[in-house]
């Protein structure tokens, strides 16, 4: 029953991967980790739970960092990431679920147009940030599924 609803958990985290609102890779985590130490505390189940652990921070930095190296690139401003920000709250609220992306994105572009002063341009450099944020979900995504894989290969290892 408990492996059942842990991949449940796993399952819904990474659907939470793909849309924002759900803390997706975080529920693997917790999932995968709590699964592997309640079958064992012993060194082998603390250091599975070191490595899912190290690939959540890798998954979680990935989504977060790429988009805005990306953007620091570009030389946008810490003001125009402070507006993406409210753009995604402001969004969650007017279109939940899909509001939080669009929200980000038309922050992003307010941003960079203001910077910018020209739509091409301030299109371009958000579409740029967007590619980046595309590609760490997909890593995100990736190292979830490199979780549920190590977590499965453990379980029934140690069964």
């Amino acid at each position: 029953m408990l492996y059942a609803l842990a991949v449940v958990v796993m399952l819904i985290g990474m659907i939470g991967i793909l849309v924002p609102v759900l803390p997706g890779l975080l529920l693997v985590w917790i999932a995968t980790v709590g699964t592997v130490l309640v079958q064992g505390t012993d060194l082998a189940g603390w250091t599975v739970a070191l490595l899912l652990t190290c690939l959540f921070a890798a998954g979680t930095a990935a989504t977060i960092l790429l988009p805005a190296r990306e953007g620091r690139q570009g030389g946008a401003p810490t003001s125009t990431f402070v507006l993406a920000g409210v753009g995604a709250v402001v969004g969650f609220f007017v279109l939940p679920v899909l509001g939080i992306i669009v929200g980000a994105l038309f922050g992003l572009f307010v941003g960079e147009r203001r910077r910018l002063g020209d739509n091409r341009e301030a299109v371009a450099a958000t579409g740029r940030v967007l590619r980046a944020y595309g590609i760490g979900v997909l890593l995100e995504a990736l190292i979830g599924v490199t979780m549920i894989m190590t977590w499965a290969i453990t379980i029934l290892l140690r069964a």
